[in-house]
Parts: C-alpha cells; structure tokens; sequence
C-alpha cells in the first residue's frame, strides 16, 4: 500500500517554492560529513569504501538494511561541513534519488522515513537549492509535494510512537514550507495533537521505556513547535504540555556526564544533544527522587546511578525492548563507568538479539535464562515477552545517602525465583553498597525450585552478576583475586569487591554503540556461582580508592593533547 499511494502521488500538483523555510535545528558532524566527501560511507555498522560513488551506489554494496539512509540524515552532517563541495555532493546525491526513488520505488517510501526525509529536505532547502540550475530547483519541489500528500495519505500506517511522530512532523513541516500545501497542515496538527495525549503519559514517558526515542520524541515536538511560530501559527497547548512533562524524565535519565542511560535500544544520544531539546523546552522543573518512566535514579555528589525498576515494554513497543530487569548503569562525573552493552541494531540481526538478552546487561542472570525472553511473531517479529509480571521499587532516603529497593519475578515461574536487588549509594557519592538476592517467596515457589534443582542433578542452580564496564575503564584484578580495581582515564579509581559469589573474575565484553564501524572491545567483571537454597545473597560493593579532581585533570589532559 505504501509503493502504491507512493506512486499516486506521483499524479499530484507539484508545489512551486517555498512559502516559509524553518530555520535547521538539527546537530550535524563535521568529521562524519568529510567522511562522507572523501566516500566512506558507514552503513548499519558496514563501511563501504567508495570515493567519487554515489551514495545510492554505495548502500546497494552494504549486506544488511540501509532504510535508515532514505531518511536523509546524512544532509545534516553535509550541512555541518557546509562548503561548496559538500553542497555540490548533496545536490547531486538529492537529484540521484528523485531520478531512483522518486516514482515510489526503494525501501525510503514508508512513513515513518519519508517524514524525516522530508524535514531534512525542508530545512536545509536553502543548502540544497544554493546554485541549483532551473530544472533541479523543479525536481526538489515536485518530489517534496509528492511526499507531502504521500504522507497524507498514509500517516495512519505508522506505528504509534515514533514513527507515527515523525510522519505527522513531515506533514507538517511541508504543509507550512510548501506552496499548495497548506490544506494538510490542520489535520495534522490534530493528529499530533491526540498522539501527544494517548502516546506520552501523564508524567512524561513512552511505551517503549526508550530514553533516546524519548529524547526524538521531544526534539520533534520543538521542531514543530518552533515551524508553527514561525510561521505565526497557534501552538497547541496539548503539544506544549506534552514537552512540559517530557522534559523532567528527561533528566531523571541523564547521567552526570550529560548522556542518556541506555536502556531497551536507547543510546547515550549525541553530545549536546540532549541539551539543546530542553533549551527549547524552556522549563528547569527538575525531577524528584519517584520513579520516571520506570527508571528509578540516584544521584550524590559526581556519582549518578539508573536503574531499570518497570515492566518490559509490552505491545507492538516490546519489537526493541530488552530484557533488562533491574539492570543498572554507574557514571562517574563525565565518565561511565558500569554500562549495558546497548543496543546491536546496527550491527546485524545476531548482534541486535545478543544485545537484547540479560547477560548483556549488568544484573543478575540465572545461566542460559533471560529474565525475559524473545518470541517470533506470525509477521516475523522478535517481540519480547514472557517476562516479570511483578516489578516492586522502592526509592528512600537514608542517615548517611539513598536507597533503591527493588525486585522481580521473571525466573519465578522457571525456578520459582524471585530476584530482589538492593542499591545504596552514599551522601558524598563515593560508594555504593550493592546486595541481589534470589529467593522463593512462599511456600508455592518451592516444589517450581525443586524441580529446577532436579534438572540441574543437584548441582546448583547456575548465576551470574554482570557489570559491563565502559570501554574507557582499565580493570585489574587486586589483592590476591580479593578485589578488582577500576580505573579511569582521568585517574580515577573505584575498586570493586564482593562476598557471596564462588568466583570472581574478569571476562570480555562489547560496547555497542551507534556509528561505530564495529562494536568496541571491553570487559566486564563476573560474579559467579550456584544456588542450592531457597535462598542466596550476594552483596559487593564499589568504593573510590582516592579522591581526584577528576574535571580539571580532564581539561588538563585535554589541553595536552591540543598543543601536540
């Protein structure tokens, strides 16, 4: 249905110029843009070496999915670059997918991209038109209209959240930049109006828990808001209220280095990012030690500490989620220090499923169970589900710091198993008191134990907990194996140990990170051993070993590096 509605709008009345041309908001980087001039074009982690090719050329060599390069993106990192060259490039890559892609063939014809395809061409029009001979400048505006009334059409397609976002923005940056195009402007505006209502909740969140489609969200939403002023346009208040509700959770899952936590496919969000989407919103409410969109957040003096305290996603929402039931991840100041390996996407279809399963998250696991686990739907669909049906928090203040109770039930019905994790964190920052717990809470969940044990021969049944350490972090093994210490490019020094756990060691790990060629190398430290009890404790701790001013050595570092 999309190819088809596609190439009927083909049919339509192209617009002629711009009536208005909102100014670009979106943050490009100038190293990726002269990657791009000099034909090193990096696609769902595969580089593609390809100087003086086109990058339409340049994707159909890439093995796995390149959708997301119909969505333009790249123009912002052009733009950043922003010289005749890179311009030049732009036009002609633009002209090469009208003359592709235009008549509604290509993977770009869904909604959800052809939204953001179009707010790129919109916004950087005037980069994109700047010299452009007669015909081009005519090509540009037919396509645009063309993907106007496309999006018209099939906004309702989309799913909600995101996608459903990104369609109605497209619409609407057209219908206010595009002569003839006016007519779509208020049925989208209505549209976005009601998924501001029914897709964002009362305090803030999203149904698929995803700080950084979160942060999309929000920053899609001020893109729209600035075109509607600019265009001397009311702002629906339920668009604005929406942004007002957003912003709090926002900062509930901002780590002390200004990144996001990355949680259920979320990245850590581009540098200066994040900061610029609460700029416009215009708000510092910030937020109080509750639960925010089922994070629960700690935070003393350089130490911020999130953890994922909810339900997995559920619905369509759960296609991206992870089984990441009372994981955690530690910064330190403008570091990270224990992190989630994230999300594979990127990397293929094995790396997306293995960043996806409980190991690759610093929790416990009981061995080769997932606190939730991945079904293939009849349409292909890797949904997570079967996972806790009760999740407990519980966020207090202490004499001498903060607390964080927490527990869940995703290996209760497998091993009768309820995991129970406890997080201290001092009122300096400097420590943090950590305690899982596996235990049967009635007398129902014994005879489910007993017959896991049995399966197990009464060996023990296996677990593990996992801190995947940020690639940055330098760990050693200390005091006999009594002890490892982290340490951190700045200097700085945490030094991790534990009781409870049979073994103690460090393992390799990967940092899955958006825009990287390959996923980074780093480690994780492992505790390990085997539950033969209806109950079992394992309590570690992480401390600072000394004090550094971890900033001003940074800068120091910084300004080093600069005079080399």
């Amino acid at each position: 249905m999309n190819r088809l509605h596609a190439r009927l709008a083909t049919r339509a009345q192209p617009a002629t110029g711009f009536i208005s041309n909102p100014e670009p908001k979106m943050i490009g980087h100038y190293a990726r843009g002269r990657q791009l001039l000099a034909g090193n074009f990096l696609f769902a982690g595969n580089l593609i070496e390809a100087p003086g090719v086109s990058i339409w050329d340049a994707a159909q060599r890439a093995s796995t999915s390149t959708n997301d390069v119909h969505g333009f993106a790249w123009l912002d990192d052009m733009a950043a670059v922003g010289d005749s060259r890179a311009r030049v490039a732009s036009q002609a890559w633009l002209a090469d997918w009208i003359a592709r892609y235009g008549h509604g063939g290509g993977a770009g014809w869904t909604p959800d991209i052809t939204g953001r395809r179009l707010i790129r061409w919109i916004a950087h029009g005037f980069f994109l038109l700047r010299g452009a001979e007669k015909n081009a400048s005519e090509a540009y505006f037919k396509s645009a209209a063309q993907q106007a009334i496309f999006l018209s059409r099939r906004w309702k397609s989309a799913r909600p959240g995101l996608a459903r976002f990104e369609a109605l923005a497209g619409m609407i940056y057209a219908g206010l930049s595009l002569q003839g195009m006016e007519g779509r402007v208020a049925p989208a505006i209505e549209a976005l109006s009601r998924d501001c209502k029914t897709q964002i909740g009362p305090d803030g969140e999203i149904p698929s828990r995803n700080p950084e489609e979160l942060l999309e969200v929000l920053t899609l939403l001020s893109w729209v808001e600035t075109a509607l002023r600019g265009a001397d346009r009311d702002v629906p208040e339920t668009l604005m209220s929406a942004m007002t509700r957003m912003a709090p959770t926002l900062r509930a899952l901002r780590h002390s280095d200004g990144g996001l936590a990355r949680f259920h496919g979320g990245g850590r969000g581009l540098d200066g990012w994040l900061d610029q989407a609460l700029a416009s919103v215009g708000t510092f409410e910030q937020p109080d030690r509750s639960l925010h969109m089922g994070y629960g957040r700690l935070s003393a003096g350089r130490t911020s500490v999130v953890v994922d305290v909810a339900r997995p996603p559920t619905g369509k929402a759960a296609i991206e989620a992870h089984a990441s039931s009372l994981a955690m991840e530690i910064t330190s100041g403008r570091r990270p220090l224990i992190v989630n390996c994230g999300s594979g996407s990127n990397f293929g279809p094995e790396w997306r499923r293995a960043g996806r399963a409980t190991p690759s998250h610093s929790t416990l696991c009981i061995e080769g169970l997932s606190s939730s686990r991945i079904s293939i739907t009849k349409s292909g669909d890797e949904i997570l589900q079967d996972g806790p049906v009760e999740v407990q928090s519980d966020i207090s203040t202490l004499k001498d710091g903060y607390r964080i109770a927490t527990a869940h039930d995703g290996y209760r019905r497998t091993n009768g198993l309820t995991h129970v994790r406890t997080l201290d964190l001092s009122s300096d920052g400097r420590g943090i008191a950590g305690e899982d717990l596996l235990t049967t809470l009635n007398p129902a969940d014994e005879p489910i134990f007993d017959r896991a044990l049995d399966r197990e021969k009464l060996q023990g049944i296996a677990w593990s907990v996992r801190f995947h350490l940020h690639p940055e972090v330098e760990a050693v093994i200390d005091l006999g194996g009594a002890a490892i210490s982290l340490t951190q490019k700045s200097g700085e020094i945490w030094v991790l140990r534990q009781d409870g756990a049979g073994e103690m060691r460090l393992e390799p790990s990967v940092y899955l990170e958006n825009g990287r060629l390959r996923p980074r190398a780093t480690q994780q430290v492992v505790l390990s051993g085997r539950t033969l009890a209806y109950s079992t404790r394992i309590r570690w701790s992480l401390s600072k070993a000394h004090d550094v001013p971890t900033g001003l050595r940074d800068v120091s570092e910084t300004l080093t590096d600069l005079e080399n």
